[in-house]
């Protein structure tokens, strides 16, 4: 494993985001529903509602803690009729200036370095080190995001649900999801530690939930995001974790779910959003 001395300090710019969705769903005998959309608890959550309703009832879902920060809501007994969820929240986010520390993070750094169900970085080893002989560092981290921005085309609707890195490779397209998996195969490959994050991302068009990479890189974990489609820095985090499969936004038990409406919203509470710098270095909470 590649490594590089930790970094001292980080530049930050104060800001305030205000994001969140509303999403409908009807159920038929649905037993219960895992809802991951609350904004992690790494960053300084200002202020926040939620409003959950199954079966034609206000519920009050339990509240649940996964890694790195994640929040996830358990609904029991959701029955027949509808799932509706409205959640709103403001949060500071402005960049955190720590070095983290620990054996927390070396475990970390072991975990996702390690091929996972979409990021099969087994299986595209030799391609990595085909493509990517000699950066190291941040170098590698741009060049592989560079090389997926430039050689994919981004299409809504273009993948499954089932695709991983590999099947996005062959097809050339994918969504942000797609192209976060390769990203994050990719850097496993070549040695890198790299994992997926869920976000609100203000600045995304069309708007709605974003997922970006991290990669751990001069000490700390920075975000990737190949499909350049929002300021890095105005990111919110949602869930962490190997690959889409720890980060989605709705897992069902039992019975059967129909989508019927969802909507998702993310600003900045006061000024315009940040210029992005595509070979920068930023930090998430």
């Amino acid at each position: 494993m590649t490594d590089t001395p930790l970094a001292e300090t980080f530049e930050t710019t104060p800001m305030t985001a205000k994001v969140g969705c509303t999403f409908a769903y009807g159920t038929n005998q649905v037993r219960s529903a895992l809802l991951s959309f609350a904004v992690s608890d790494a960053h300084a959550i200002l202020d926040e509602t939620l409003l959950v309703h199954a079966a034609g009832k206000e519920v009050t879902p339990t509240e649940l803690r996964g890694d790195h920060g994640t929040r996830l809501h358990l609904v029991e007994d959701v029955g027949t009729g509808w799932l509706e969820v409205t959640y709103e929240a403001t949060v500071d986010i402005t960049r955190p200036t720590d070095v983290p520390t620990g054996l927390g993070v070396e475990y970390d750094r072991w975990v996702f370095m390690r091929q996972s169900r979409y990021a099969e970085s087994d299986r595209l080893a030799a391609t990595a080190l085909r493509l990517f002989p000699k950066e190291r560092g941040m170098d590698r981290v741009n060049a592989v995001a560079g090389y997926v921005h430039e050689h994919f085309d981004y299409i809504s609707g273009s993948s499954r649900g089932t695709d991983g890195a590999v099947d996005t490779m062959l097809a050339g397209q994918g969504v942000c999801r797609d192209y976060a998996h390769v990203v994050i195969a990719l850097l496993r490959a070549l040695g890198t530690p790299a994992r997926l994050v869920s976000v609100y991302a203000p600045g995304l068009s069309p708007m709605d939930f974003h997922a970006v990479a991290e990669a751990w890189v001069d000490g700390a974990w920075h975000i990737v995001d190949a499909t350049q489609l929002a300021p890095r820095e105005s990111m919110v985090r949602i869930a962490t974790g190997r690959d889409a499969a720890d980060t989605a936004f709705l897992t069902t038990s039992g019975g059967m779910m129909q989508f019927n409406r969802q909507k998702v919203f993310a600003s900045l509470v006061e000024g315009g959003l940040p210029a992005e710098d595509n070979a920068s270095q930023v930090r998430l909470a």
